[in-house]
């Protein structure tokens, strides 16, 4: 089985043919991203590999279904990036890593949390700089506060476990109740009870049509006046242009982002030496109170080493013609 990577990086390649002993595929590793322009190169690959930031549109598919392409193994959770419609339509599957390391993407979560709270970043730099003031670095007790986390699969459950372990309140939207969310301690909310009630608010849905731009200038009035905002799970959640303005108002007091809505031209590149163009982007930079990572909660060890084993895995299912666990329709 011939397998060709698109937007892949050093330790894709280290991950996956590691992963790959025990199956003996041929993988070819591409830097550039999956585009109509290098859909071409996909020619003699039965699989094609891709990430968060590839666009598998109508058109890409129609060229790698000429190419001979009959999967689109995504190296990922979510699909949002495919268009399943055209891939059916052209006869080739589609499966994903529904769920890799949810430890990894929880833990940066309150990672971002803590340093947004503590300004740990901002003391760093201070103290490296021989300034010791404490003015501007005043946290509070996460221990009693509130938190509101909309979505509750696997990362939401253990992000809740996490601040439940420090004392918080958690509240949980999503569209179905469970036992576990009921066991951890999880108090099922609305979206409108979610915003009125809690100090922060944490991402972690899918992105579908029905949750693009779920925080949005009606979502944040309804929130609490100084609350924290966290999205570590897809960019498009958040309506930018409405979060400056909740920024600005004061509405919301720290913003902390691993993911944003225009990311593609930006995040897993080195881009130091460039002037940037997003202005959206730069105006958030320019916020003392916005904490931005480039994509990288998913980043572990662990995290890298189950995306290429269960991706690797789907591969060897569809070769042998066996069910597909992870199929997405």
């Amino acid at each position: 089985m011939n397998v060709i990577f698109f937007s892949s990086k050093a330790y894709d390649k280290q991950f996956f043919q590691e992963a790959n002993q025990q199956h003996g595929f041929a993988l070819n590793f591409m830097e550039m991203p999956l585009t109509t322009a290098t859909a071409i190169l996909a020619k003699g690959h039965e699989v094609v590999c891709v990430f968060v930031n590839d666009t598998v549109s109508a058109d890409i598919l129609q060229v790698l279904a000429e190419q001979g392409v009959k999967l689109i193994a995504l190296r990922s959770a979510g699909f949002n990036n495919v268009d399943l419609k055209a891939a059916a339509a052209v006869g080739i599957k589609v499966v994903r890593v529904p769920a890799y390391s949810p430890f990894s993407v929880a833990e940066h979560t309150i990672a971002l949390i803590l340093t947004l709270n503590r300004k740990t970043h901002r003391a760093y730099n201070r103290v490296k700089e021989g300034n010791f003031s404490l003015n501007g670095l005043m946290g509070f007790d996460l221990y009693g506060k509130t938190a509101g986390l909309i979505g509750l699969g696997k990362i939401g459950l253990c992000t809740a476990r996490i601040l439940k372990g420090f004392g918080c309140r958690v509240l949980g939207y999503d569209m179905v109740e469970t036992e576990e969310q009921r066991e951890i301690g999880i108090e099922f909310s609305s979206l409108d009870r979610l915003y009125r009630e809690s100090d922060i608010v944490s991402l972690h849905c899918p992105l579908t049509p029905q949750t693009y731009h779920i925080i949005n200038e009606d979502a944040i009035s309804k929130m609490k006046k100084g609350v924290m905002l966290i999205n570590t799970s897809r960019g498009a959640l958040v309506d930018t242009k409405a979060v400056i303005v909740g920024l600005k108002s004061e509405q919301i007091s720290n913003l902390g982002l691993d993911v944003y809505e225009e990311e593609a031209d930006l995040f897993f590149e080195d881009l130091s030496n460039k002037v940037i163009q997003d202005d959206v982007f730069m105006r958030l930079l320019s916020f003392n109170n916005v904490l931005i990572t480039g994509h990288q909660a998913f980043f572990t060890s662990n995290a890298l080493q189950s995306i290429a084993e269960v991706t690797l895995q789907n591969i060897a299912d569809f070769a042998a013609n066996r069910e597909l666990e992870n199929e997405v329709q």
